[in-house]
């Protein structure tokens, strides 16, 4: 169940997407990606609860 979320990431934010193609496309499995993505998108939320802030992708984007 905890997947839901994530799955739902992955389809309709582009951060959460990118990232989960960019892993895909390293020769991760899809669970492999898929926890690393629940991974991301948790520490996004609590970045966002801990700050009071709203959501910044631009925050979020990889610089690699």
């Amino acid at each position: 169940m905890r997947s839901k979320p994530t799955l739902t990431a992955i389809r309709c934010n582009p951060v959460i997407r990118a990232f989960f193609v960019r892993l895909q496309q390293a020769g991760k499995p899809f669970k492999v990606a898929l926890v690393a993505a629940m991974r991301k998108l948790l520490g996004i939320l609590c970045a966002i609860l801990k700050h009071q802030r709203p959501w910044n992708p631009a925050l979020h984007t990889s610089h690699a």
